[in-house]
């Protein structure tokens, strides 16, 4: 695996906060080992960084991988929450009585 494979994994994805594409400047290789790759990823538009991913051997030896091949299936997030959410959780949590540790499981009560 070389940077041009990470740079094709990446090249069809897209900041979730400014939806900027990403570019060959935005995977960033902090660490390489035998068949493991530290990476960053940071959008060039805003500056938002995307954490660390780790990839391990991807490849078959002689093997080649064409675009297609690379593409990855992004799905949707839930929706952000909103000022109404925030509200909403406000009210809950004022509205608690005095027994409210009964909705919080016993083993993160401490």
């Amino acid at each position: 695996m070389n940077k041009k494979f990470l740079d094709t994994i990446f090249s069809d994805m897209c900041c979730s906060d400014c939806r900027a594409d990403f570019t060959a400047e935005s995977v960033k290789v902090i660490r390489q080992e035998k068949d493991l790759y530290v990476v960053q990823i940071i959008c060039q538009k805003c500056g938002k960084a995307f954490g660390i991913a780790l990839f391990g051997n991807c490849s078959e030896k002689g093997r080649s991988y064409s675009q297609d091949e690379l593409v990855m299936e992004v799905t949707e997030g839930p929706e952000a929450i909103s000022y109404d959410d925030v509200i909403d959780a406000h009210k809950f949590i004022r509205s608690l009585d005095a027994d409210w540790l009964k909705h919080i499981p016993e083993n993160f009560r401490k």
